[in-house]
């Protein structure tokens, strides 16, 4: 218990030090460029994610970070075990990148503003129209050269089997033909889910397999995309440990 109090102090600690950190990217926004503006958002945010992990005394393991390409967006496709997922992906793997993320995470305070500037697009999975709205968002996102992140069973498995994936995911991809990035995330709900809102450290693996380019699979194979990326990420996650 006494670790999840601490962490969750020094979480708005490190929130209330960030102001001071939003202050600089209004200056660089009002008198740099677009470009120093979206480098110093990814450095702040890419040292907040890992720190928030880091205190939680877990190790994170990466596999296969030379599969990320260096250039141009990419799609992330994850399974998702537990909250500290996106902190995750966000801390280790170094390219910036937004997240489609659940609607309720908008009503964070200043959590949601870095959120939004790191253009996350927020999803109301129970208003199929706002769902659609927002992988539109997602889709534009990615043609603005910002990588994404998304995580198709639409909610955390919590240490359990991971969940089908749902159909329309890949539609970011598909209407944009990046390449589509799959990930298998192993261990993380040990964090806090496994022992309901409790912080516990954890050993973490993360693993990150070859692009997939969609518009060059087989037609037969096209159709059934999502199926394919499916089972690749089950296959990472049983080669983990």
């Amino acid at each position: 218990m006494l670790r999840t109090i601490l962490w969750f102090i020094y979480f708005w600690l490190y929130q209330i030090i960030a102001l001071f950190f939003l202050i600089k990217i209004y200056f660089l926004k009002k008198f740099g460029t677009p470009e120093k503006a979206k480098t110093y958002i990814h450095k702040v945010t890419h040292h907040w994610a890992k720190s928030m992990v880091r205190a939680t005394g877990s190790k994170v393991c990466v596999k296969g970070l030379e599969n990320v390409p260096n250039n141009g967006p990419v799609l992330f496709v994850s399974n998702h075990q537990g909250n500290f997922d996106i902190p995750i992906l966000m801390g280790y793997i170094d390219k910036p990148k937004g997240f489609i993320a659940k609607i309720e995470l908008s009503k964070l305070p200043l959590v949601s503003t870095w959120m939004k500037l790191i253009q996350c697009v927020f999803m109301d999975r129970k208003d199929l129209r706002q769902s659609l709205k927002a992988i539109d968002q997602g889709i534009e996102i990615l043609k603005s050269g910002q990588s994404m992140v998304i995580f198709p069973e639409g909610t955390r498995s919590k240490g359990g089997p991971m969940g089908e994936f749902k159909k329309g995911s890949l539609r970011l991809a598909q209407k944009t033909n990046v390449p589509v990035v799959p990930i298998a995330i192993s261990g993380s709900y040990k964090i806090m889910e496994e022992r309901k809102g409790r912080i516990t450290p954890a050993e973490v693996t993360v693993h990150i397999g070859k692009p997939i380019l969609l518009h060059e699979l087989p037609q037969d194979m096209a159709k059934n995309a999502i199926a394919l990326v499916e089972s690749t990420i089950k296959d990472l996650l049983n080669n983990n440990p």
